[in-house]
């Protein structure tokens, strides 16, 4: 279980947490009915069909942290990179069919770094494959963002979603000119049967994070809302 903590600078920190949902409609809802907040403007990846909005939820202690709301972009073009499968799984059918089935769900975590090929190959060396590191951007009506990230060709997330894909940004990082919306993180607690691996990998790339071992995997996140202290889960 996680203890909220103050990180070195430069030390690879939570970036991101990504809850998937059928559609960014229904994604909004969600958000508004159970954060009581609306997601600010986030954006269309055209390197994988995806669309978003964002949450500023940072703190002292998870200080570039937001929340990233991602649907498939049914009205894209087909993604612009040849790949089987798209990001965090989102072409899974286990997934898919679980979002369907219960609305929008946090899936995964993504960790920043600033060193992202030298952290791929912290996670090799213990055997995992986190996948290739790709490039990406998208416009926002400040400029471009731009980032490095890891993809798997599958997509999959590994670990139930408890093995963070890794992140490296360019100049400017979305929290920079996000406002802040009233919902702030307070924990993030992690369970999984293969604790031992996969607090070896968080060390691994120098994340400092503990897992609690349990026979179901978990990724659950404690938030501070304008409705209260709300957990959100796998």
């Amino acid at each position: 279980m996680q203890q909220a903590m103050h990180f070195p600078p430069g030390a690879p920190m939570l970036d991101h947490l990504v809850v998937m949902a059928a559609s960014l409609v229904e994604g909004v809802a969600w958000c508004e009915a159970t954060l009581g907040v609306t997601p600010g403007p986030g954006g269309e990846h055209p390197l994988m069909g995806t669309h978003n909005r964002l949450l500023k939820i940072a703190t002292s202690d998870f200080p570039t942290a937001y929340l990233e709301i991602i649907a498939i972009n049914s009205a894209a073009i087909k993604p612009t990179l040849t790949r089987a499968r798209r990001w965090f799984d989102m072409d899974g059918p286990a997934l898919r069919a679980h979002v369907a089935q219960h609305g929008p769900t946090l899936v995964h975590a993504v960790v920043s770094v600033t060193d992202i090929y030298a952290a791929v190959a912290a996670l090799a060396a213990q055997g995992l494959d986190r996948g290739d590191v790709l490039q990406a951007s998208r416009p926002t009506e400040q400029g471009l963002l731009q980032w490095h990230i890891t993809v798997r060709p599958d997509g999959q997330r590994l670990f139930d979603g408890c093995l963070p894909t890794l992140i490296q940004w360019g100049d400017t990082h979305p929290t920079d000119r996000m406002p802040t919306s009233g919902v702030t993180l307070q924990a993030l607690h992690i369970q999984h049967p293969q604790a031992v691996t996969l607090c070896a990998a968080y060390q691994a790339i120098g994340w400092t994070t503990q897992v609690l071992k349990s026979d179901t995997p978990r990724l659950a996140a404690t938030l501070q809302t304008p409705n209260g202290l709300i957990t959100i889960c796998t």
